[in-house]
């Protein structure tokens, strides 16, 4: 069986489909493509976009995946309590393995699971009891994805819906946005060059549905889903893999993506609203 992968685009102007990503996605680059996509924990990414992700690797768009936690609170038994972390990254690095991402394209960045809100920003480093990952001697989210943005200088970025229940997934939504931001600029120059342009934002779902309708449908062949399914399966340690593989399966070989929008600021746009006034 060949695999194949469809990608769909809705505009003001219908539908527009191809397998060929050059054809739907504006700007594209050829062989510069670069996609980060990031995770608020380990799973995020395979459950809430993995055929977009496997579609990227198929179609050879050179692909990254950021994991902001560190999975400590994904414990389903008291005797995991401790060891939780340690396996998920374990199972994290063999799922991604399974979609084909190479070991190297995998950041694991470390934050506390269930409270990026309090590591939130950018500070440095003292050492203190829970502060965090320390990256070139300063630490917090935007820290650690100012450094991944320059690292890995992608010009498309996949995160999750800013509207998802978890705060985990709204913050690394938000801190995302703000570390673009500042990655772009020449600020905190020890966490690497700038990076060269503003990439274009994708979201994703997974508890919540999107702020506005998705505007790409990404559809692929029973083998690439089969890949998808093999990937979640390397979580063991989550005793609702049962669950999540019928709902998968229930949901079948496409899913959906929303293009958002960096929305700068622009007075210009403002001053439109108020012309009346000066006549």
């Amino acid at each position: 069986m060949n695999s194949t992968v469809l990608f769909t685009r809705r505009n003001e102007n219908g539908l527009i489909s191809s397998d060929n990503p050059g054809d739907i996605f504006p700007n594209w680059k050829g062989a510069d493509e670069r996609w980060l996509f990031l995770s608020p924990h380990d799973d995020d990414i395979i459950c809430g976009c993995g055929l977009t992700f496997i579609s990227a690797l198929h179609c050879g768009i050179t692909t990254f995946a950021g994991v902001v936690t560190n999975g400590k609170m994904g414990y389903c038994t008291p005797e995991e309590r401790e060891t939780i972390a340690d396996v998920r990254r374990v199972e994290c690095t063999n799922s991604f393995g399974e979609l084909g991402l190479p070991k190297e394209n995998l950041f694991f960045l470390g934050h506390d699971d269930g409270s990026l809100n309090v590591q939130a920003g950018r500070r440095f480093a003292t050492g203190a009891p829970n502060e965090g990952p320390a990256i070139e001697g300063a630490c917090g989210v935007q820290n650690s994805l100012v450094w991944l943005l320059r690292q890995t200088r992608p010009n498309r970025l996949f995160v999750p819906s800013i509207t998802d229940l978890h705060p985990d997934h709204k913050f690394t939504n938000s801190e995302a946005m703000i570390s673009i931001f500042h990655a772009q600029g020449t600020i905190w120059p020890e966490l690497g060059e700038p990076i060269p342009e503003i990439p274009a934002i994708y979201e994703f779902a997974t508890y919540s549905n999107f702020i506005t309708p998705p505007t790409l449908r990404v559809r692929v062949s029973e083998d690439l889903f089969e890949r998808k399914i093999n990937g979640i399966l390397q979580y063991k340690s989550q005793k609702q893999i049962d669950l999540t593989i019928k709902i998968q399966r229930e949901n079948g070989v496409e899913e959906f993506i929303r293009e958002a929008e960096f929305d700068v600021f622009d007075p210009q746009r403002c001053k439109k609203l108020f012309a009346d006034a000066e006549k």
